[in-house]
């Protein structure tokens, strides 16, 4: 049954009315089910080898199933005829290869058939697995991961955390993956293809997508300007510079020395900041060519597709592990690294009754699994029509989360040994003072309050990790392996984001003409260019503002929509035998009432509280004051506010825009035929039979015996037939 299930992997987007090329999809699932043997029959020991030397490649087209299976004639006239066939494989094969044929001749003759418009496929299961955990594992998992589990209680954090991704974050994880294998499309055709009037949630999330990577994609150019100066020696930002005064006397910067050489190389060198958002000053031309680097080397990546950017994830998903692992073993050797440990997984039990704790588990989880952006949508469409994507699911959201724990375990053993360092200073500076008879302004030395001084996103890598760095012997190899590992941990995620936006494009033909590497091109050189915002010294504090609007709230309600269309518009009911037919298994009870209730409410209530919070509390972001060596911080200005505000309508007004338009007659999304899928036969061979819903299915999910579903209480009345009196 396995090499059987091999031959479904059919991996082409063409529209249904393509006869032609059906018909050849039909001759090779009718020489498939020639070489189905029923279970209850067994198989020989031959036969199961002569059909496992010819597997076709992992989600190959019809041509490269045709290739690989029939290249050699010999197999074919050596295998048996399968039970209840009246003509042999070898006439099979004939007729396949003579209707390919006949085909080919009537390519130009059938509308939209293009030799560009077959589908890419993964090349291999492993390949798919590794881009998908590349793009979920990101800079989130190192640098603020740790950061919230630290402040929210340690290892208490770790219970609202895991109670978080069973109920919002696999769910969600799992239904992205599987409608996107079902329908074989982007977002935008996936959800127009659910309903007409949903094809907003798909230009929602390629607009999101094309927002965040605007701004993602400089914290990439931040570590190239790193990983360069990572070859220096001494490191640029191990010592504060010197200044020359008119009086040709040389000193240490001042603001260098009130702050520390890691903060003055990242705020004045690197950023060269200024002190409000609303003063700009100088252009910055070293960020601008990083910039610019960083956008060609993303194009280069993906200019092939997934072909080209699948193989890439070999090395920038496996090379960040690597990097973990070496960091680990240095850390846990440094002294004081226990403390550091310690101090991050010591539960706080007080905290889970603090409801920003719960808040912040959810919404990194959320983010943190890279959910709503449409990339996992996207990544799904391209696989076979048999994958299992509920053990994909399950096995990429439980990487994603333990990669963070031991991220957190890395980085804080580090931290330990950088809080033990100053400790250990301070205190024999304060003996110092004491040995001299000094009892007045003595250094306060605290180990526990200098391990609470942790950052979160760029802080805790840019300095505070930096600054451990420092200390360590070879420092050099140390800084290069760290921003290696962030610059792999970022580009890889960055494929996936833009990955979502590229095929939400291609499937919605707005450039039927245009080859897809020329709208990746365009893509990016358009992100480039605006992305030269952030080439100057309010550039660090636009890319907060987009990352604190843009990247959270839309998304949120964007998953929301999703969770909704699947459960009430799509159906739980259908969407469950959907999966069922995909991967042989239907779900449980347990999912779909995640799917129905439990992920929709949990979503409304982040929403919720994150609305309430911003409005009252506010938000503010930390501005570099030069004088004092240190940031402060400022409430946004009103054109700031304007331009969040804006970032969050235009990215989810598109759903509601969408569906009254089409109520008025206004196609924006074009309708398109649904893509190629082996209903019939992926049937036959899991054996799929029509479900019958439980008593409890029937009263939770509204489920009725006639295949109907209520959107809300059970129908009460006559007792229904059940399906097998209605046959």
């Amino acid at each position: 049954m396995a090499n059987t299930a091999q031959l479904l992997r059919r991996q082409s987007s063409r529209d249904i009315v393509l006869k032609s090329q059906k018909s050849i999809d039909q001759l090779e699932l009718r020489e498939l089910r020639g070489r189905l043997v029923p279970k209850e029959h067994g198989v020989s020991h031959h036969h199961h080898t002569s059909l496992h030397l010819h597997q076709p490649l992992y989600g190959a087209t019809n041509q490269g199933f045709m290739s690989d299976a029939f290249d050699e004639s010999s197999e074919l006239e050596q295998d048996p005829p399968p039970f209840g066939s009246e003509a042999s494989t070898s006439k099979a094969k004939a007729e396949l290869v003579a209707n390919a044929a006949a085909a080919d001749q009537q390519q130009d003759i059938v509308e939209g058939e293009k030799e560009g418009e077959e589908r890419e496929s993964w090349d291999s299961k492993i390949m798919f697995l590794l881009a998908t955990i590349g793009y979920a594992v990101g800079l989130g998992n190192v640098w603020r991961f740790p950061y919230l589990a630290q402040k929210n209680g340690g290892g208490a954090f770790l219970v609202p955390y895991f109670i978080m991704l069973c109920i919002q974050g696999i769910p969600i994880f799992y239904l992205e993956l599987a409608i996107g294998q079902r329908l074989r499309k982007g977002a935008i055709g996936v959800w127009s293809q659910v309903s007409p009037y949903l094809g907003g949630i798909g230009i929602s999330s390629a607009v999101v997508s094309y927002i965040v990577a605007l701004y993602y994609n400089t914290i990439i150019a931040w570590c190239l300007i790193y990983l360069l100066h990572s070859f220096e020696s001494p490191l640029p930002w191990a010592d504060c510079p010197t200044r020359l005064y008119s009086n040709y006397t040389y000193d240490h910067e001042p603001e260098c020395v009130a702050s520390s050489p890691t903060q003055f190389y990242w705020y004045r060198t690197t950023l060269q900041c200024s002190e409000s958002v609303d003063l700009p000053e100088n252009f910055n031309y070293h960020m601008a060519i990083a910039l610019i680097v960083s956008w060609f080397l993303v194009y280069i990546c993906m200019v092939q597709g997934i072909t080209s950017s699948g193989k890439i994830v070999y090395m920038t998903a496996i090379f960040p592990y690597v990097v973990l692992i070496i960091f680990f073993f240095r850390g846990i050797t440094l002294k004081g690294a226990a403390d550091g440990v310690a101090h991050l997984f010591t539960p706080r039990w007080e905290t889970l009754l603090d409801p920003v704790v719960w808040l912040e588990a959810g919404t990194q989880i959320f983010f943190s699994l890279g959910l709503a952006f449409g990339g996992l949508i996207a990544f799904s469409s391209y696989n076979p029509a048999n994958n299992n994507c509920y053990r994909d699911a399950i096995l990429v959201s439980l990487t994603n989360c333990g990669t963070s724990m031991f991220a957190g375990v890395v980085v804080f053993s580090v931290i330990g040994f950088k809080a033990t360092a100053t400790f250990d200073r301070c205190t024999e500076e304060r003996n110092g003072l004491i040995s001299q008879n000094k009892t007045t302004n003595l250094p306060v030395c605290d180990l526990q309050t200098e391990l609470a001084n942790s950052a979160s996103g760029t802080g805790l890598a840019f300095i505070i990790f930096t600054e451990a760095i420092n200390q360590f012997p070879g420092a050099q190899l140390w800084a290069v392996l760290f921003f290696l590992m962030l610059f792999t941990l970022g580009i890889d995620s960055q494929f996936g984001t833009l990955e979502g936006v590229v095929t939400s494009l291609v499937d919605m033909k707005l450039f039927p003409n245009l080859p897809k590497e020329y709208i990746v091109g365009a893509l990016c050189f358009s992100c480039c260019l605006i992305s030269m915002c952030f080439a100057n010294g309010a550039g660090s504090y636009i890319f907060q503002l987009m990352d604190s609007f843009a990247g959270n709230f839309p998304l949120l309600i964007i998953a929301l929509f999703e969770c909704l269309s699947i459960s009430y518009i799509y159906g739980v009911r259908r969407f469950s035998d959907d999966i069922e037919m995909m991967t042989g298994s239907r779900p449980n009870f347990y999912w779909m009432f995640c799917w129905k209730y439990l992920s929709p409410c949990a979503m409304v209530t982040i929403l919720l509280a994150s609305f309430y919070q911003l409005l009252t509390e506010g938000s503010s972001y930390p501005a570099w004051i030069a004088a004092k060596g240190s940031t402060e911080s400022m409430e946004w200005p009103h054109w700031c506010i304007v331009i969040a505000f804006f970032l969050i309508l235009s990215s989810i007004l598109w759903i509601p825009i969408v569906a009254i338009l089409r109520l008025c007659g206004i196609k924006v999304v074009e309708d398109s035929d649904p893509a190629w899928f082996p209903e019939a036969e992926l049937k036959e061979v899991h054996g799929i039979v029509p479900h019958e819903p439980t008593e409890l299915e029937r009263s939770i999910f509204c489920f009725n015996m006639d295949g109907t579903e209520g959107m809300c209480c059970p129908k009460y009345g006559l007792p229904e037939k059940s399906l097998e009196e209605e046959e």
